[in-house]
């Protein structure tokens, strides 16, 4: 019988509340947080992904925020082996862990494992010779489950899932045997109506640009160029390409309101999945 570590995760799409939950939750359970992020662990990336504040964390720990440069990459298996390192230290104090946030192959990677895929340096060099449409194609035809879970201006994960195709027919789907897996979860799922979701998202995209996002992003290309920063969100692809004079300031909203919308779907199909291998509930 394997003695499992209790966790509370709160998970749920973009701009549906997830971190202030976490910290009404922190508050009542005596907790600390832990994000699931996979931009907020870059500093200076703080508007275009809605990072928590320091008010708006109301004095209760959070980890995993601006640990990393945005040149640097971060992989899902060093949040799994950062993340079981950090629920061990805050169980250490007597408190709940307590891990938030909406990025879905973080929270697979910690409570399920990762499969290990070793590389293969010859076929990485083969695929890194093709354009991102050549490598965009291959993936959408070959493994079309695993690329509608990509970003396809993402050319550093695409590169990597195309490798691991080639030399494994596909990209294996996690298994999601909750049974073995060393943490017993409580989740909270936070999924609002698609009507709600909409407006919150076009409401934070708005307040985003007021804030200040454009100038953000601007000084974010000046750091790591235009290739890393279409890597770190749709937020900053889109505002790079209006930098680029490739679209109008008009259409920025627009855009990235209905490309957020797509990604928040994908978090929604996730949860769906969710819902059908682990014991959930909603709290909205």
């Amino acid at each position: 019988m394997i003695d499992r570590k209790k966790i509370i995760v709160v998970a749920g799409p973009t701009a549906s509340g997830k971190s202030k939950e976490a910290v009404r939750l922190a508050k009542e359970r005596d907790g600390e947080v832990i994000s699931v992020d996979s931009r907020q662990i870059y500093k200076g990336l703080d508007i275009g992904t809605e990072k928590t504040t320091k008010e708006e964390m109301s004095g209760i720990p959070h980890h995993l925020i601006d640990i990393r440069e945005p040149s640097e990459s971060y992989s899902a298996g060093e949040f799994a082996q950062d993340a079981k390192r950090l629920i061990d230290e805050i169980m250490a104090r007597g408190k709940v862990p307590i891990l938030a946030g909406g990025t879905h192959f973080y929270f697979d990677a910690l409570i399920y494992g990762l499969p290990e895929i070793p590389q293969d340096a010859l076929v990485r060099e083969e695929i890194e010779r093709l354009t991102d449409d050549e490598i965009i194609e291959e993936v959408r035809a070959k493994d079309p489950a695993r690329f509608s879970q990509l970003d396809p201006a993402n050319r550093r994960r695409l590169i990597r899932a195309l490798e691991i195709i080639r030399t494994q027919g596909r990209v294996p789907e996690r298994p999601r045997d909750v049974s073995a897996s060393e943490y017993e979860v409580e989740w909270v799922i936070i999924n609002p109506e698609r009507d709600v979701l909409r407006e919150r998202i076009d409401t934070r995209l708005a307040q985003a640009l007021e804030n200040g996002l454009v100038e953000e992003v601007e000084r974010v290309r000046e750091l790591v160029g235009d290739e890393r920063l279409n890597e770190l969100g749709l937020e900053y692809r889109v505002v790079g390409e209006y930098l680029r004079s490739e679209r109008t300031e008009e259409s920025l909203l627009s855009t990235l309101s209905s490309k957020l919308w797509h990604y928040a779907r994908r978090q929604k199909a996730w949860l769906r999945k969710l819902a059908a291998t682990a014991n959930t509930h909603d709290t909205l």
